[in-house]
């Protein structure tokens, strides 16, 4: 694998790993503190279900998704066999959610009781998570 793609994966990766951590582990235990931070919405613009549905994903974050993003980067980072595995797994989710994310925005837009102030923010974000998410799963797969 070149610098180049080493980099590009394990750079970009560590910074979504410690925003994981920060953003969506730690609103699972109070969702208050995302709310807070303003990185989860108040069920007062998204309704309880809302609520409920970003809290769900925030305990997938949590027992699945972060793990295994930050075990795939020590595994690349040290060469491991696991680590295409492991990291092809995670990089998959990174494209994952925020496709996910933005069908719910999309079609959740005018829903009673549904209001994203900051839309757009979801809109220049997560595209560039799945745009890196592809390309570090490409640059795994082929560089590897």
């Amino acid at each position: 694998m070149t610098d180049f793609a080493f980099w590009i994966i394990q750079g970009p990766g560590w910074l979504l790993a410690v925003y994981l951590v920060v953003a969506q582990c730690l609103p699972v235990f109070d969702y208050q503190i995302g709310v807070r931070m303003g990185t989860q919405e108040p069920s007062e613009r998204i309704t309880k279900v809302g609520e409920a549905f970003w809290w769900g994903l925030a305990l997938a974050d949590l027992v699945a998704y972060t793990p295994l993003l930050v075990a795939g980067l020590i595994g690349h980072a040290i060469g491991a066999s696991w680590s295409v595995l492991v990291l092809g797994a995670a990089l998959g989710i990174t494209v994952y959610w925020p496709v996910q994310s933005l069908a719910t925005v999309y079609r959740a837009r005018g829903a009673p009781g549904w209001h994203l102030p900051k839309e757009r923010d979801y809109w220049l974000v997560l595209p560039i998570i799945a745009g890196w998410g592809t390309l570090a799963l490409f640059l795994l797969l082929v560089a590897g």
